[in-house]
């Protein structure tokens, strides 16, 4: 990778966390090196990430003072300004160009200081890029020859391109892509096919970006919402059902850096996720006997590799020693007394063995699980004989999952009996009418999301889990990363109330009530005009179609599928009949009167 290498730079980059003296340990060495090698990268990240709209050369024009800071710094560390961080420096710099903040909106955040400076820019981070213009595109053989004119330029444009519209992925994931993109690059352009090259090099990466976009802002999203415990809660079912044989002793001392991780990745703190990151993982790959024999591969490659290594290795087999259920927690005279000494470390061991004992859950389920435990000995330790209680908690477990798994067979019932079309209108109908207020981007990437869930799951063995998990991924990019994110009251409830119910919540929304309606006057005319403009492609019809769909549903949601078939066909029979007609209108009078006639009675019902 062709780096901008700032020698000396880590001297200032941890100095309010980390010592000033050069690390002494091989793994901080290697670390430090890598964040040295990388530093071009990790400030067009961060500026990107946080000043969304800001141009290229407005992006290098920061990362060039970064550079005239360090060597200021270089000179002289006893200066007062080197003793800040990085992402302080950083966001010093956003805040000091000149009429960056109020050309960008981010002037209200540069009011600020300290931790309330950092959250600001965090919440002003929008994961809706629809405001961005398209991801800039080049033939191949240009893409080469800007590669090989300038290949340092050429994938720091790529790197800010990228940042910009994932703004909450973490900074080693962007940079793990970067690699891949250079090697994707440097092969592709000795290749004669180098369409066909870039376009199965391209493809996996895109799948582990967006994958990976979609997990750190469910997770970033729960924890900003929720607190430390559920995020404490996630990671050990994630982490307890993929790797059954490690202790529980072994497994709180690796939270507690992967919780450490998480505050600095989620802030958006790129320098110290990298660092956070390569603790974490130095920590598994020290322990990788109690934990699994699968890791050890991923433990020999590169800072960039390990953790996605980790993550797609196959599930540790059980032990065979391990019992289904731990009756220590259902049949014990104790549970209560036990409970109470200590519930946060009493409750993550109750997660901790259940999920060893059922890798074939979703994480989402174990959690649900959790929360139905703890309800219960909420209910039963106030008892005059609480044992007699709880000992019923296998029924209200099996109760609860049996609820889960319908929902995902329903979901996969879906998929069987509907074509892909008729698929993606079912959710684009569902989407919009528990959350008009969304763009039609927002709509189509939502129903994207669960017809790929359904697609990658319903014919695994696994269904459950895989449909389970992946739709909760859908609902976290419905809920969004910040804590400010608002659409209706109950679609707000659903993300807000309970993250381990919150499937189960979406599951009973109904229409939105509360939305206003756009004017049936605006509507109709702009609908007709749209349609009636030349179709180019098969692609560009559909799109029509489903943004026809969507208005429609937000125009009268409560009207039947058949209603709304029957609406869609009259209106979509008029197109053969508007490229003869010079002024579209006349084409939908008649059937337009039509339409506004049985669209009005139906709107009705409301």
């Amino acid at each position: 990778m062709k780096h901008l290498k700032f020698i000396g730079f880590i001297f200032f980059l941890f100095s309010l966390t980390e010592s000033l003296v050069l690390p002494t340990k091989p793994q901080d060495v290697a670390i430090q090196k890598f964040i040295e090698e990388n530093t071009a990268y990790l400030t067009i990240i961060a500026v990107a990430q946080y000043v969304q709209e800001a141009s290229f050369d407005e992006v290098e024009m920061l990362a060039k003072a970064m550079m005239a800071y360090r060597d200021r710094c270089l000179a002289d560390g006893t200066l007062p300004e080197c003793s800040k961080t990085a992402n302080e420096v950083i966001q010093d710099m956003i805040c000091a160009a000149e009429g960056l903040p109020q050309k960008y909106n981010c002037s209200h955040c540069c009011s600020k200081t300290s931790v309330a400076r950092s959250l600001c820019f965090f919440y002003n981070k929008k994961a809706n890029t629809g405001f961005l213009p398209p991801f800039p595109t080049l033939d191949p053989e240009e893409e080469c020859q800007a590669y090989k004119n300038n290949s340092g330029s050429f994938l720091n444009l790529y790197m800010y391109e990228v940042a910009r519209r994932y703004p909450f992925v973490f900074s080693p994931v962007l940079l793990t892509v970067a690699a891949r993109f250079e090697e994707a690059a440097a092969r592709c352009c000795e290749e004669q096919e180098k369409a066909t090259c870039f376009q199965a090099k391209a493809t996996p990466i895109t799948q582990y970006l967006k994958a990976s976009s979609s997990y750190q802002g469910n997770v970033c999203g729960a924890l900003i919402k929720f607190g430390p415990k559920v995020l404490n809660s996630i990671n050990t079912a994630a982490f307890s059902k993929k790797f059954p044989k490690i202790g529980f002793k072994d497994l709180t001392s690796i939270l507690e850096d992967v919780s450490s991780m998480y505050d600095e990745c989620c802030e958006g703190d790129v320098v110290q996720c990298v660092r956070r990151q390569s603790q974490v993982m130095e920590h598994i790959c020290s322990k990788q006997d109690f934990i699994s024999n699968k890791i050890k591969e991923c433990c020999g490659k590169e800072t960039t590799e390990r953790e996605a290594c980790v993550i797609n290795t196959n599930k540790e087999e059980k032990p065979d020693d391990l019992s289904t259920r731990d009756l220590r927690f259902t049949d014990d005279e104790n549970i209560c007394q036990e409970r109470d000494s200590n519930q946060d470390s009493f409750f993550t061991e109750f997660l901790h063995e259940y999920s060893r004992r059922n890798t074939d859950f979703s994480t989402a389920e174990l959690l649900r699980i959790a929360k139905v435990y703890k309800d219960l000995l909420e209910d039963c330790c106030s008892r005059e004989n609480p044992a007699s209680c709880y000992r019923n908690a296998e029924d209200k477990f099996n109760e609860t999952t049996k609820k889960s798994v319908a929902m995902v067979q329903q979901e996969c019932k879906h998929f069987q009996e509907l074509d892909k079309d008729s698929l993606k209108l079912h959710y684009l109908v569902k989407f919009t009418k528990i959350a008009p207020q969304l763009s039609m981007e927002e709509l189509n990437s939502l129903s994207e999301g669960m017809m790929a869930a359904l697609t990658t799951c319903c014919t695994l063995s696994e269904e459950f889990s895989c449909v389970d998990d992946l739709a909760e991924l859908v609902l976290g990019d419905l809920c969004g990363v910040n804590e400010n994110r608002t659409i209706n009251p109950a679609v707000d409830h659903c993300c807000r109330a309970d993250f381990a119910f919150r499937r189960h919540c979406f599951l009973h929304l109904e229409a939105d009530t509360t939305y206003a309606l756009p004017s049936v006057s605006a509507l109709i005319p702009a609908l007709r005009a749209d349609w009636c403009q030349a179709h180019k492609e098969d692609e560009d019809l559909q799109s029509k179609k489903h943004r026809f769909i969507i208005n429609l549903v937000k125009w009268m949601p409560e009207i039947t599928a058949e209603e709304r078939l029957c609406l869609f066909t009259k209106f979509s029979a008029t197109r053969e009949k508007c490229s003869d007609v010079q002024e579209p209108e006349a084409c939908f009078r008649s059937e337009g009167s039509n339409i506004g006639n049985e669209s009005g009675a139906a709107n009705k019902k409301r």
